[in-house]
């Protein structure tokens, strides 16, 4: 499921890379509620991104420079600057880091022009404080980016066990 959504997201870098318009900023940030899945999440994207770019390389093409980066609790002060002083195409975080990003200037700055936010495993942090907590960095993360010009980013919510909605509504009533 997360690489079912993250394939829209690059397909879309790789042909912005193919027209010469790829630029240092994060396009993609997908929130995991869990900083070991945000680590492995990066690894497992690293490897359609490595696959992609030696199918270019095979084809005579200039390969897309995607750059992936993981902000956690965990990242050092050293990663943290790096982040900031040439941003990542995919940003994976937590919803804790993403809230943390949205306080600071230069988090701000890096996250303005998000065109996709996907969350995953929503039912993890949904029914408690931290869903609550992510839904609001989540709008404060749209209206940063709104405010700076840019279109609205697309939302994708991730989770293997959450009913279809049809079936929550009818519960609720």
């Amino acid at each position: 499921k997360t690489l079912a959504a993250f394939l829209y997201c690059l397909d879309r870098l790789v042909r912005v890379s193919d027209e010469g318009g790829l630029e240092d900023r994060v396009s993609v940030v997908y929130v995991s509620p869990l900083k070991a899945l945000s680590n492995d999440v990066q690894k497992n994207l690293d490897q359609p991104i490595a696959e992609l770019c030696e199918l270019a390389r095979s084809r005579g093409l200039t390969p897309p420079a995607l750059r992936t980066a993981v902000r956690t609790g965990d990242s050092s002060a050293a990663d943290r600057r790096a982040l900031v002083k040439r941003p990542p195409h995919v940003l994976v975080t937590t919803p804790e880091s993403l809230y943390i990003l949205l306080t600071s200037v230069s988090g701000r700055r890096a996250l303005e022009r998000v065109g996709t936010i996907i969350l995953d495993e929503i039912h993890a942090v949904a029914p408690d404080k931290r869903g609550a907590h992510l839904a609001l960095s989540v709008e404060r993360l749209e209206a940063l980016v709104l405010a700076a010009g840019n279109p609205r980013p697309q939302r994708i919510g991730l989770s293997a066990t959450m009913r279809p909605i049809e079936v929550e509504i009818g519960r609720a009533h």
